[in-house]
């Protein structure tokens, strides 16, 4: 296993203050990551950064993807789970309320260009979080501002979810800035909402929301969000990276196409590569140095969860909710709260005795990444792109639960891209 540096044996643990993604080549790696340098200090800790995966990874890719391509979602299933896919979503949200995520503040480690908005003195500052689900993102962000001037919108196509925004307790009357949500679809080609002045917005939050569109929606996706910011203003976006264990936990009856699946509960998922991120924002492949950055990506040191004495399986940027949502396959009733969800990852088989792994990590290459061709037929396209990239990488984590001696290996896509003024 190739390994990095560890942090100093002496070194306090602190809170995580840095992005969990090496940033773009002009940026240094964020320094203090969590390595695992020695197999045996595996269970030590509850997650490890930029942990490359086991030798037999291809092996279980490939196995994986066999089994779920030989029991695809039936073509004549298909249609009903991308028609009008904001029901699910609706009926996700009727289910488990504003209680099934828990608050993203995480997004002041990773994106300081968003929090810059809420500092005093910072002036006029409009954010659009879109896919706000119960506003998970907007509330974190609203509670810590500092700026009278902050407006945060909040949009979602599910219009039970924008009424969970409604109701929260800050929405009439916040401490300070302002909050308005609505409903609308990212994917709508009729354009922007109509609450919202077209180039008016500094950021745009996308956080686990494109993966849940079919490929056919990115590109109307991407132009809306062009359309709504201003010039110079960036997007923020985090989302499933592939061959995360989440994919690789589908099993018969959830492929829909490659690399996009279908819950349990009938809501849709894409795990994507760099390339593709890249092409869809910028229209062309990502460069060597951001394959370099996302190979040698590294996360900051992060402080135990003292209220789970580090034994349950979560990841400081997803919570053990979202990954629950992410893994199972088991459809949530009425009665089933995120608590009782969690036995959902007693399924997950006991990590391998190393000593039972091939030896060489040659015996069974990973899969040649796929472009999908939706993205792929960007690369020779005569159109001016949209955007830069300003940071693009992957967050690879090893989560670890020390009770039951499981390993699991994450993978999430993290990036910025800044609209072009000169299209």
């Amino acid at each position: 296993m190739n390994t990095a540096s560890a942090i100093d044996e002496g070194s306090q643990p602190t809170k995580k203050a840095t992005s969990s993604v090496q940033e773009a080549a002009t940026r240094k790696a964020p320094f203090g990551s969590r390595f695992l340098t020695n197999d045996g200090d595996v269970w030590n800790h509850n997650a490890w950064d930029h942990v490359p995966p086991p030798d037999d990874q291809g092996e279980a890719i490939s196995k994986a993807l066999e089994k779920q391509r030989s029991n695809p979602v039936p073509a004549e299933d298909k249609a009903k789970y991308n028609d009008k896919p904001s029901r699910h979503w609706d009926n996700f949200y009727k289910m488990n309320a504003a209680n099934f995520f828990r608050n993203r503040k995480w997004l002041h480690n990773e994106f300081p260009e968003l929090v810059a908005g809420t500092k005093p003195g910072a002036g006029s500052f409009v954010v659009a979080e879109i896919g706000c689900g119960a506003g998970n993102s907007a509330y974190p962000l609203l509670s810590s501002n500092q700026n009278p001037d902050l407006k945060i919108f909040a949009y979602d196509y599910s219009p039970h979810a924008v009424k969970l925004v409604q109701r929260n307790e800050l929405y009439e009357a916040p401490p300070i800035g302002s909050i308005e949500a609505a409903v609308w679809d990212l994917t709508s080609t009729a354009g922007i909402p109509s609450n919202l002045k077209e180039g008016s917005v500094d950021v745009a939050v996308l956080i686990f929301v494109m993966s849940a569109l079919h490929p056919n929606e990115w590109a109307q996706a991407v132009e809306n969000v062009y359309k709504m910011l201003k010039p110079g203003g960036l997007i923020v976006f985090r989302d499933y990276g592939r061959y995360d264990l989440a994919q690789l936990r589908f099993k018969s009856n959830r492929l829909l196409d490659d690399n996009l699946y279908i819950r349990g509960d009938k809501t849709r998922v894409y795990f994507f590569e760099i390339d593709e991120l890249s092409l869809m924002f910028t229209g062309k492949m990502a460069t060597a140095a951001q394959h370099a950055s996302a190979q040698n990506c590294a996360v900051e040191k992060e402080e135990e969860d003292e209220e789970n004495n580090g034994d349950n399986i979560v990841s400081p940027t997803e919570p053990l909710e979202q990954v629950i949502h992410s893994l199972s396959d088991v459809k949530a009733s009425d009665d089933t709260s995120a608590s009782e969800l969690s036995t959902a990852t007693d399924s997950i088989a006991p990590s391998p005795d190393p000593s039972q792994l091939p030896s060489s990590p040659e015996a069974y290459p990973m899969p040649v990444p796929v472009i999908h061709p939706n993205l792929l037929s960007l690369q020779n396209s005569e159109a001016q792109p949209l955007f830069s990239t300003e940071q693009l990488g992957v967050d690879r984590r090893l989560l670890v639960n020390r009770k039951r001696q499981l390993k699991m290996y994450r993978v999430w896509m993290q990036g910025q891209f800044r609209k072009l003024t000169d299209t």
